[in-house]
């Protein structure tokens, strides 16, 4: 990562409290690395960043991809870094847990006065989730690695980087026409889980329904095992989706209405629906984020 952010919404407390940081912004070129990421053709040939350091280097700090960041109610993106390796939109400044996460390598003598400002205001910012301990380690990759890696297989020789992507089987179809690939998980991309390789979810397309990772498809999957000819697909569905066991119908929609207002579902985290337990959202925190 460079130098500088991303110019985003400005609107998070970070931008504003304890102190006020009126970053200078300036246009840069794109980087050329952000073309080759889905949505990169579209950027313009100058892009709106702020500098927050001085390095003299044009690299130097380390970032988090997007992808993924903060689809659990512990983490946030802040603010997006300019970088030279990474695509548009990776987390420069970011929040895990009780973590701050500072993507800047420079220290304060060669910060900017808007970069001390801003450090400063996320010091005091973090202090809000003391004991606040991430939810879950990382154990998967966001479903967007299935869309990026299919348009890479005739861009990468060496066929072990697609080991815990694809099958074998995939691999040799889609060999001539990775475009074909990339359509596929585009066109099913609510249905993407990843167990071994990136799947489509064919139980739930039997249950007419679209996509893996809302509530509501959760609360539909339950009520299908009262119905004898969804139950086996509903069955499996839960197995691959939520971590507990339960036996009846009855328990299941007990689990729900009990949990359902901190019910969540993580790719990261394992493409599964999770609960946050009880008053770890009680410390306000997540704001607008700068995107």
């Amino acid at each position: 990562m460079g130098d500088a952010a991303h110019v985003g919404s400005h609107k998070h407390e970070i931008f504003h409290k304890p102190f006020e940081v009126n970053p200078r912004e300036e246009d840069w070129p794109t980087p050329g690395n952000y073309r080759r990421f889905p949505g990169g053709d579209k950027l313009p040939e100058k892009i709106r960043v702020w500098r927050v350091q001085h390095s003299g280097k044009s690299y130097g700090g380390v970032v988090s991809r997007s992808w993924g960041y903060d689809d659990s109610p512990d983490a946030e993106a802040l603010v997006a870094g300019y970088n030279g390796g990474k695509e548009h939109g990776a987390v420069g400044v970011g929040r895990h847990g009780n973590f701050l996460q500072w993507g800047y390598a420079s220290p304060p003598s060669k910060m900017t006065g808007a970069g001390r400002r801003l450090f400063l205001n996320c010091i005091r910012y973090i202090r809000r989730f003391d004991g606040k301990k991430p939810l879950f380690r990382r154990e998967r990759g966001d479903r967007t690695y299935a869309v990026r890696d299919a348009g890479l297989i005739n861009r990468i020789k060496d066929k072990k980087f697609f080991r815990g992507s694809f099958t074998p089987e995939q691999m040799e179809k889609y060999k001539g026409n990775p475009e074909a690939l990339v359509k596929y998980y585009e066109d099913n991309f609510e249905l993407i889980y990843k167990d071994q390789t990136y799947l489509i979810d064919e139980d739930l397309k039997a249950l007419g329904l679209k996509s893996n990772r809302k509530v509501e498809t959760l609360e539909r999957v339950i009520q299908s095992l009262t119905d004898e000819k969804s139950a086996p697909a509903a069955k499996r569905v839960l197995a691959r989706y939520v971590a507990v066991s339960l036996d009846s119908p009855e328990a299941w929609k007990k689990w729900f209405d009990e949990n359902r207002d901190r019910i969540y579902f993580t790719d990261i985290g394992g493409y599964k629906f999770r609960v946050v337990p009880k008053g770890y959202l009680d410390t306000p925190g997540k704001a607008v984020s700068d995107r």
